[in-house]
């Protein structure tokens, strides 16, 4: 078993590799045309890894509250960080979004140029005070423009059921900014652990909540909402699929 699903991956990886640097030098012809239009052809690659993904893989998504996500308005979008799954699949789900990760992604070649299309806002992590200036004066510009901002408030990749420290910077840019936002849960590092070449069949558990009384809610009471949504998927994972294809 272990052997075929080293196959698998192996297959996987292929594809998303010769891929990536497809996109990423074609993508570079759009630089003259505006977001929308980069976007709409960079973001084809996350499409096409994750059906790469369930064939090869049998890896596939069970999302929930898709429902409440309202198109018409950009909103915010606070994610559960567990593996590279979800930075492909809340592609799928939200309309057009910036980013929200670590200048040094950037500099990777191949993803770091075509991630620089898609308009992200490249932090320091280190930058303490003027990182949270930047999150906070560059995510209320890409919201105004029409962009979703994607948050992954713990930081860094988290194992499965255990939980970071929820960063104060999304719910900051939640209070002043007013938006939506939509708290995402999932538990992908089951399937697609961190830092694992190997990708293991089978459903990936996808849980969305929207905030209706943001106003009502301090910065501490938001990051607890948030927390505990984040753990939603912690009690009971749906198990991992032994077949050759879900």
């Amino acid at each position: 078993m272990k052997v075929f699903i080293l196959l698998r991956s192996t297959l996987f990886a292929l594809g998303q590799i010769t891929t990536l640097v497809l996109f990423s030098v074609l993508g570079q012809l759009t630089r003259p045309f505006s977001h929308k239009v980069r976007y709409a052809f960079m973001s084809k690659w996350a499409y096409f890894c994750l059906a790469w993904l369930r064939v090869t893989c049998g890896i596939r998504a069970k999302p929930q509250g898709l429902e409440q996500i309202d198109p018409k308005k950009a909103g915010l979008i606070l994610a559960r960080h567990e593996s590279a799954w979800e930075t492909l699949y809340l592609q799928t789900i939200f309309p057009r979004q910036a980013y929200v990760l670590k200048q040094e992604l950037l500099r990777i070649p191949f993803f770091g140029w075509g991630m620089s299309l898609l308009h992200p806002i490249a932090i320091d992590r280190a930058g303490g005070r003027a990182a949270l200036k930047q999150l906070l004066t560059e995510g209320q510009e890409r919201l105004a423009n029409g962009n979703w901002v994607v948050i992954f408030p713990e930081g860094t990749r988290m194992p499965p059921n255990e939980l970071g420290k929820i960063n104060v910077g999304g719910a900051m840019l939640a209070k002043q900014s007013g938006v939506p936002v939509y708290l995402v849960s999932h538990n992908a590092g089951r399937l697609w652990p961190k830092n694992s070449f190997l990708k293991h069949p089978g459903i990936i558990d996808v849980q969305v909540q929207r905030v209706d009384n943001l106003e009502a809610l301090s910065l501490s009471e938001l990051n607890q909402l948030t927390a505990d949504w984040f753990s939603a998927n912690f009690e009971s994972p749906t198990p991992p699929s032994g077949g050759s294809n879900a």
